[in-house]
């Protein structure tokens, strides 16, 4: 070993202890040949041995509106996500990989069939009002989505035919049909727990780690830390607040300054020059992000007409999109949200290209009065960067002949006023752990959050059958069929699906790249704790 691995070795050593600064570690890094990043990471690892509690976390966002609401029934996005995440469990949590694992629902079995399920509900949990969790809580909890409900996840639940205590720590849910994933249904980020009866959602009771002290809508939530939380190692800061930061570039300034020590959904346009920063910590998760869209409601005229939506299909210029807004830190989308890494993506199903001849052919078999305007709502409300995609949709469908008119609505209000109601919008959706609970929620006929409004029977139907499909051979080949209708027939452009990118104060330890969804799944507040 060389004079200088020795003294990295050293190094690493008074790094864990916290003898040595950021700066000054990486500075002894540099001169034994290792990058500014792979030093960075170095010095994130060796702080990160054991979690320590204290301090306040705070949290710039870009995900929520002046309308949110700590109603689950109404989440829509990652602010309200991770906000409930503090005060409240879900039945199932996700590990790092994706896979379901126990919460408050700690353990299961399974009939054979995948009908007939029991979950045992982990016990010795309390409220924060003093209550035990018991079977009747969970039952409430789900109840809450099911029946007359506008809840998202009413469509994922219509396949429970009955749900009953079977003691006061166990729950036994009998479905319409088997469904060997159903653990990870109920992994649904809608899917917290409060006590049963509970209606209060100004004042929210729940069994996480914090208690709520504030809430402006839009602007600002604040969390103290209850105290003697069920989880080990976890719910270490006294206080936590989330802070609305709608603007990329704000956010990251408001992260650079020390006014926020995480950020969501980074620029990717200025993520190379941010991971040269030995004062920032950027966390990457590979092709699992977010998935852009633009969405044509196929019940609203003119989508009515296939030829119009292919046209639109054929008429975006998603590589371009990637280029220049997302600097390759995307991959191309199909036109559904299956993305490459879940298991039954259809590898067989070309590629859309951008073709503006093709893209003309169809939207001249479609019909349309000469001199006809396509109009799309955008807003930076949809997500940060949705107006420059659309610009650049606008641009390239002009090489077809066709007229986009891009509208820029008030991001206030987007997801209540813009989505599921206009004819022609940006949309984005974040990844589902299974591809059952993607085609259900995304595209079935009983699903309320169906913003395509793109309803068939026949596709009920496939997914239903591979639903009870036990041969993963079988399973793939009928969800490569569903895919294949989405694309070809559905109204959803997915043009693109992108990298997470969070970016962390380097004293925020204890977080890690996610295959569900950003910031640790937006459970940053319960896994984190600085250094």
């Amino acid at each position: 070993m060389s004079e200088f691995e020795h003294k990295l070795k050293a190094a690493e050593a008074m790094a864990r202890k916290g003898n040595l600064s950021r700066r000054d570690f990486i500075q002894l890094a540099l001169a034994t040949g290792i990058a500014i990043p792979a030093a960075s990471s170095m010095f994130s690892k060796a702080q990160a041995a054991e979690p320590k509690k204290g301090g306040t976390l705070r949290l710039g966002m870009e995900g929520g509106s002046a309308s949110d609401s700590l109603d689950p029934r109404t989440y829509a996005d990652s602010v309200m996500i991770a906000a409930s995440l503090c005060i409240m469990n879900g039945l199932i949590e996700f590990d790092s990989d994706g896979n379901p694992t126990g919460e408050l629902l700690e353990s299961w079995d399974v009939q054979p069939g995948a009908q007939d399920w029991v979950f045992n509900v982990r016990q010795g949990i309390k409220f924060s009002n003093g209550k035990t969790l018991d079977a009747d809580d969970i039952i409430y909890s789900i109840q809450l989505h099911r029946g007359e409900t506008k809840s998202p996840a009413k469509g994922i639940l219509e396949q429970i035919m009955e749900i009953k205590a079977l003691s006061p720590t166990q729950v036994g849910i009998t479905l319409s049909a088997g469904n060997a994933d159903f653990p990870a249904i109920l992994g649904d980020y809608h899917l917290v727990v409060v006590p049963k009866d509970f209606t209060d959602w100004e004042n929210p009771i729940g069994t996480g780690a914090y208690v709520m002290e504030s809430f402006e809508p839009g602007v600002r939530i604040a969390f103290k830390n209850r105290g003697d939380y069920w989880k080990p190692a976890r719910g270490n800061f006294d206080n936590v607040e989330i802070l609305y930061i709608q603007d990329p570039a704000a956010r990251t300034a408001a992260l650079q300054s020390g006014q926020v020590d995480a950020v969501n959904r980074l620029d990717a346009r200025t993520v190379d020059g941010l991971m040269k920063d030995p004062n920032l910590a950027i966390v990457r998760t590979k092709g699992t992000g977010n998935r852009f869209c633009f969405v044509s409601r196929v019940t609203m005229d003119p989508f009515t007409n296939k030829d119009l939506r292919l046209a639109l299909k054929y008429g975006i210029d998603r590589q371009k999109i990637i280029d220049q807004v997302y600097s390759g830190y995307a991959i191309p989308g199909n036109d559904h949200t299956l993305d490459p890494l879940n298991p039954y993506y259809n590898t067989n199903l070309p590629q859309r290209p951008y073709d503006p001849d093709k893209a003309a052919f169809h939207f001249k078999k479609a019909g349309l009065a000469a001199g006809s305007k396509i109009e799309l709502q955008t807003s930076e409300g949809a997500w940060g960067t949705a107006v420059d995609c659309a610009t650049i949709y606008q641009e390239s469908i002009k090489a077809a002949g066709i007229d986009l008119t891009v509208t820029k609505v008030s991001p206030d209000g987007y997801w209540d006023n813009v989505w599921l109601k206009v004819p022609f919008c940006a949309v984005y959706w974040g990844r589902r752990p299974t591809a059952d609970q993607t085609f259900t929620q995304v595209y079935g006929s009983a699903s309320d959050w169906n913003d395509s409004d793109w309803r068939k029977p026949d596709f009920d139907a496939l997914v239903a059958e591979a639903r009870i499909e036990l041969d993963d051979a079988k399973r793939k080949e009928i969800y490569g069929k569903c895919q294949e209708m989405i694309s070809d027939d559905g109204g959803m452009i997915c043009f693109a699906i992108t990298d997470y990118l969070d970016g962390y104060s380097p004293k925020v330890q204890g977080v890690k790249p996610h295959a569900r969804y950003d910031m640790d799944d937006n459970r940053v507040a319960e896994k984190a704790w600085f250094a």
